[in-house]
Order: C-alpha cells, then structure tokens, then sequence
C-alpha cells in the first residue's frame, strides 16, 4: 500500500488535458501549442474543460499536434510531462518544457456537510481538506463513517473512512481521485429528529431509497 506521500494522480480515459509548451523561441514552439480553433486536436472556445484542452479518448489516447496520437491512460502527469519533453527535445524543441494538467479533477462532497463541487487545482486533495473546504462536519455528522465512492475500471468501489483513528492516513481512499464523491453520513439522533424512523414507513422509506442509490450506481 503506497503512503499518502507518495500519491499522484493518474490518467485516465474521459479526463481533459491541459498541456503546455514553451521555449525561448516561441515561434517554434507554435506548432506544438493547442489551437482551440480546430475541432481536430479536441479545441473550441467557451468555459467548457472539454473544449480547452486534449480530451482522452475510449482507448486512452490523446491526439497532440505533430507527434500525433499518444498513449496517456494510467501515466502520471510527471510522467507524460517527460515522455513529451523527451520526444520535443530529441526532434524538434532542443529547450523544450512540458507542463500538464487534468482540467477537469473536481471532487463532489454531499451529506450532513453540505454539497459542494471542489475543483482541485493541483490534483492533490485529501478527503480531510475536502471537507474543511466545505466547511467541516456537523454537528449532526458521523466523523467515524466517511464514504468515498471511487470509479475503478468501469466499476463504482467504495470505502469507509474513519476520520477518529490514525489508520486512515494509511488507507488508500486518503488521497481522492477526479470525481470521487464523498458523503458524510448523519448520526441516528440526525434521523430521528427528521422523523424519517418513526415509523415503520420511515424504515421501509429508507431501505427502499438505499437500494435505490445502489442501483443507481451499479448503472453508471
């Protein structure tokens, strides 16, 4: 199990890429740059991170001007960042410098804690920063049953998360991925107080939307 020291994020398919070339003639380093004005190279205008940068596609490629496609899928950033600066170097750019970025590494943060949407700068977030970012667990909030909800290879896995013991600086959920979802569940007296167990039609309310949530997922 790797030490939270020692995350990075990884690439993946659907993600949008950010990279940028630059040299001390910048007239040659034109060419490698993303022209956002042709549909081809994956640009466009507008807000949209899918329009501002190299999306990667289904079998994990991204189409980069003049070297053409390149394989980025389960690659760190640092690692294309050399892979890139090396082919530039060798070819083209003799001073060549890559910098890449996921565009669209966000985390979405839900339950008794607010929702919030975290766009992750330098894709580096814990799931303690997630939610101070979101302004800390209620009162009525569980500190001890943190879920995290992580797609891996086309399946949804998730985790439990103790923020009360030690261990969880150890778990491989510490560190969150683009798009991981982290809910924060309330504590009984939270419940009970909704009047959603005061019944025998609150239980059954419960389950049903439980195994509905479930389902949900199971079909992303």
């Amino acid at each position: 199990m790797a030490a939270p020291g020692d995350f990075q994020a990884i690439i993946e398919v659907n993600d949008v890429l950010r990279i940028d070339v630059s040299s001390m003639n910048e007239e040659l380093a034109a060419p490698f740059q993303l022209n956002l004005n042709t549909q081809g190279s994956g640009g466009g205008g507008g807000d949209n991170a899918a329009l501002t940068g190299y999306l990667v596609n289904s079998d994990g490629y991204i189409n980069f001007p003049v070297l053409g496609k390149i394989y980025v899928e389960g690659k760190s950033r640092e690692e294309l960042e050399e892979e890139l600066t090396e082919r530039l170097r060798e070819g083209y750019l003799k001073d060549a410098v890559v910098r890449v970025r996921i565009v669209n590494f966000e985390v979405t943060v839900m339950g008794e804690i607010g929702s919030q949407v975290i766009q992750v700068e330098d894709e580096r977030i814990s799931v303690i920063q997630a939610i101070a970012m979101s302004g800390d667990i209620t009162y009525d909030g569980k500190r001890d049953k943190i879920l995290v909800i992580r797609q891996i290879d086309d399946q949804l896995k998730y985790e439990i998360l103790d923020l009360t013991s030690v261990d969880i600086f150890q778990n491989p959920f510490f560190y969150l991925k683009q798009n991981d979802i982290v809910y924060v569940e309330p504590t009984y007296r939270r419940v009970k107080s909704a009047g959603f167990i005061t019944s025998w039609q609150g239980l059954v309310s419960i389950i049903t939307t439980a195994f509905s949530l479930f389902i949900l997922f199971n079909n992303i």
